[in-house]
């Protein structure tokens, strides 16, 4: 692949599964027809039953583009689940690249022709970059501070940044369009994490996922505590299905949230009953969080500093109990489904592994 001329560079699909996503979407789009890059870009969005004014907006989309060279289509995802969206979506699309976009992550400059000078320089099967969160209200500034912040998320480098590297998953992913059909897509059984599932099998398979900082997408935060904590909540469920149905996966960081949920609840519990000096234990994690809030909440507005410590306990407790929580019949479930089937996106019959 060379970006270097229209000629040369290769076409592109951006895929966006989309519920609900009315307050960002028209933003997405634009941000993705703007983009300065030589080839042709069609953008496929996957409609789940939104209760919002996302139909219409996407409507208002494919009316605007109809007939040009970068061109907005819809297709149907009944389900309204991500990974069936994406499916869906990549059925729906033509063309050898396919980017993937959420109906709230807007692209910077140059996204797309950087991805695909380093799919060809690289080899690489999928290229991902940051997720860089930025919030529009203070609670949001509060997350999303978190969100980038290492006390926050630990060592990964799609959310706090790093150097170019060969990394396990990326935020979004930019696909040789082979890579996705060898791959059978999305598993669908996976309502979260399905990215990071869907990176494992390419890297088993002898692909190189490629992580690079200069790729950003912006990503606006959930709005509220209780969306904050539902969204942590299912990320640790499903982070446990994922190292239940590939075994193995695990890693240490997947492991403190938990750990310190465990920590901080049986701390409070046998300082209650057995010694007050266990008390230190949830103590030392609201002094870390504190301390953590105090460096990390240097630049946001005042009233977003004192909303740190509460958005960083929030992801840390609810990725935690997702993570305890998560039942044996779930992963049960998904190991005994399978998975989509190699050149058939969508199309289940493969075995799991």
């Amino acid at each position: 692949m060379n970006a270097t001329s229209a000629s040369a560079a290769p076409s592109v699909s951006v895929i966006m599964p989309v519920l609900n996503e009315s307050r960002h979407l028209r933003e997405a789009v634009l941000r993705i027809l703007e983009q300065e890059y030589p080839g042709d870009i069609e953008v496929v969005i996957a409609l789940g039953p939104s209760k919002d004014d996302t139909d219409r907006i996407a409507a208002e989309l494919v009316s605007e583009t109809a007939g040009s060279a970068r061109e907005v289509r819809t297709v149907p995802n009944p389900t309204g689940r991500t990974p069936a969206g994406l499916n869906a979506a990549i059925r729906g699309s033509r063309h050898p690249v396919v980017v993937r976009v959420d109906g709230h992550g807007l692209l910077t400059p140059g996204y797309i022709a950087t991805a695909v000078r380093l799919l060809d320089q690289k080899d690489a099967a999928n290229v991902g970059g940051v997720m860089h969160a930025e919030g529009e209200s203070d609670w949001e500034q509060a997350v999303a501070a978190a969100m980038t912040s290492k006390i926050g998320v630990g060592n990964a480098a799609f959310h706090t940044g790093g150097a170019a590297a060969p990394a396990d998953t990326v935020y979004l992913g930019v696909f040789r369009r082979e890579v996705l059909e060898k791959q059978g897509g999305y598993n669908e059984e996976f309502i979260r994490a399905q990215d990071w599932e869907l990176n494992y099998r390419i890297r088993q398979d002898g692909g190189l996922v490629w992580f690079t900082p200069d790729l950003r997408v912006t990503y606006r935060p959930r709005p509220s505590v209780r969306t904050l904590a539902r969204q942590y909540h299912d990320y640790g469920r499903w982070r446990r299905v994922v190292t239940r149905y590939h075994r193995g996966s695990v890693n240490l960081r997947y492991l403190a949230p938990p750990a310190a949920l465990l920590g901080v609840g049986l701390g409070l519990v046998g300082g209650a009953v057995l010694s007050p000096l266990l008390f230190v234990v949830p103590g030392g994690y609201a002094a870390a969080i504190l301390l953590g809030s105090l460096r990390e909440g240097r630049g946001l507005p005042a009233r977003a500093r004192v909303q740190l410590p509460l958005a960083l306990a929030t992801m840390h407790m609810s990725w935690g109990w997702g993570f305890l929580t998560s039942p044996r019949s779930l992963a049960r479930r998904v190991i005994a489904s399978t998975a989509p089937a190699a050149g058939s996106v969508g199309d289940r019959t493969r075995s799991p592994r």
